[in-house]
């Protein structure tokens, strides 16, 4: 029986790191990808070391932001029907 008490602490401790995991998994998923702070850290770690990466980052946000120009309803101009 001692023999299998170091197993069974190894186990033991997986089974509660791997539990640990399973919970902090569920409670983002709850919370959304990511708080406040974890999002303004990863932000300012990009910015310093990845800089391509932190200035995609800006240009895929800026390009969501923008909108397609509507068409006039005052636009009287139509498409030139074929000749039959």
């Amino acid at each position: 029986m001692d023999a299998l008490l170091p197993f069974l602490v190894v186990f033991a401790v997986l089974a509660a790191v791997l539990g640990s995991f399973t919970w902090l998994a569920s409670h983002i998923r709850r919370r959304g990808p990511a708080g406040g702070a974890m999002s303004s850290a990863l932000a300012s770690f990009e910015e310093g070391f990845r800089i391509t990466a932190h200035e995609a980052h800006h240009e895929i946000r800026a390009q969501t932001q923008r909108k397609a120009p509507l068409l006039s309803p005052d636009d009287t101009w139509q498409r030139p029907r074929p000749a039959a």
